[in-house]
C-alpha cells in the first residue's frame, strides 16, 4: 500500500511540474522596446507581432497594435518611459489579429491609418461593439505622407503580397522601413489567399522596397533584417515559382508537386481555415492563370 501510494504521489509530482514548465513555455516575452536608429524603436514581446514607434517633437506614431488589450497597455508604456508626448497616429499595416486586435488598449478617438483594403477586412473581422470605435479612419490606396512636426513618414502599399492591404512604413531622414508581414526569415512567406494575397505580388513588392533608399527594416516576426535579407527571400520565391511552373506544365498533380517539396498539410483547427502552404498557394495562382 506504501509502495502505491508513493507512485501516486510521484506520479502527480511529475504531473505538476510538468503543467508548471507547459505554463512557463506559454507565457510570452516581457513587452520591451528597443532603440533601432534616431528615435524610432522596434517593440518585441507579450503576444502580437513586433510593433514599433516613432518619437516625434510633440506627437508619437505607433506601427501595429499587438494581439491583446493587456500587451498594447505594456506596449504603451514603454513610450510612455521614454517621452510624455501623446499617441497622434498609429498606422496599421496589415489586418491580421496579432496586429491589430489589441487597438483596444489604446485611447478612443486616436488617428489609425491603413490601406482601405485592410479597413475592409477589420469591418467583416470586428463585431464587438468596442472593437469597431477602432476602426481605420484614415485609409489610402497607393501612397500617403504622415507628418510629425517635420519629420516626414511615407506609406506604400505596392500591391497585393501577404493581403491585399499591405503597407510599407518608410522612414527617408533614417534610411529605414517597417514591412509588417512582407517579410519572414528562415521559413517560407505566408499568403493570405482568403484576402487576396499573392506570392508573385509579394516578389513585386519586395522588389519595391529595395528601391528605397533604406538600409534596415523591421518586420513582424523575427530580427531585423538587411538588404540581403529581402534580396535571399525574393532569389528563393522566384526558383520556387519557377520549378512550380515547370512541374505544371510537365504535367504534375498538386499532389505530385507537394511531394517533390516534402510538404505536409496541416488540418485546420477547429472552427478555423486550413493554411495553404507556399507551394499549394503558387499552384493555384498559375493553374488560375491559364
Amino acid at each position: 500500500m506504501k509502495n502505491a501510494s508513493k507512485i501516486i504521489f510521484s506520479s502527480l509530482l511529475i504531473l505538476f511540474f510538468s503543467l508548471l514548465s507547459f505554463t512557463a513555455q506559454q507565457q510570452p516575452a516581457p513587452v520591451k522596446a528597443s532603440q533601432v536608429k534616431g528615435t524610432i524603436y522596434e517593440v518585441k514581446g507579450g503576444r502580437g507581432a513586433n510593433c514599433g514607434f516613432i518619437i516625434g517633437e510633440k506627437e508619437v506614431l505607433v506601427i501595429d497594435a499587438k494581439m491583446d488589450k493587456e500587451s498594447a497597455e505594456l506596449m504603451i508604456a514603454e513610450v510612455k518611459k521614454l517621452t510624455s508626448n501623446p499617441i497622434k497616429y498609429l498606422v496599421l499595416t496589415h489586418s491580421d489579429g496579432d496586429h491589430v486586435n489589441g487597438l483596444v488598449g489604446f485611447s478612443k478617438g486616436i488617428n489609425i491609418v491603413a490601406h482601405h483594403q485592410t479597413r475592409k477586412h477589420m469591418d467583416e473581422a470586428f463585431k464587438e461593439p468596442e472593437q469597431r470605435l477602432y476602426l481605420p479612419n484614415q485609409t489610402f490606396s497607393k501612397k500617403l505622407k504622415l507628418y510629425l512636426g517635420n519629420k516626414v513618414i511615407k506609406l506604400f502599399h505596392f500591391g497585393p503580397a501577404h493581403t491585399n492591404g499591405d503597407v510599407v512604413v518608410y522612414f527617408p531622414d533614417e534610411k529605414m522601413a517597417f514591412l509588417g508581414d512582407l517579410l519572414f526569415l528562415g521559413r517560407d512567406p505566408l499568403i493570405h489567399r482568403h484576402k487576396n494575397g499573392s506570392s508573385f505580388g509579394l516578389v513585386k513588392t519586395l522588389k519595391a522596397v529595395l528601391e528605397l533608399d533604406a538600409d534596415t527594416f523591421v518586420h513582424g516576426h523575427g530580427d531585423i533584417a538587411q538588404r540581403s535579407d529581402i534580396e535571399g527571400v525574393i532569389k528563393s520565391l522566384e526558383e520556387k515559382q519557377t520549378k512550380i511552373k515547370a512541374l505544371i506544365e510537365e504535367g504534375k498533380s498538386l499532389e505530385d508537386i507537394k511531394k517533390i517539396f516534402k510538404v505536409e498539410d496541416r488540418p485546420a483547427r477547429p472552427g478555423r481555415r486550413r493554411w495553404l502552404s507556399l507551394v499549394e498557394v503558387i499552384y493555384l495562382e498559375i493553374t488560375e492563370k491559364k
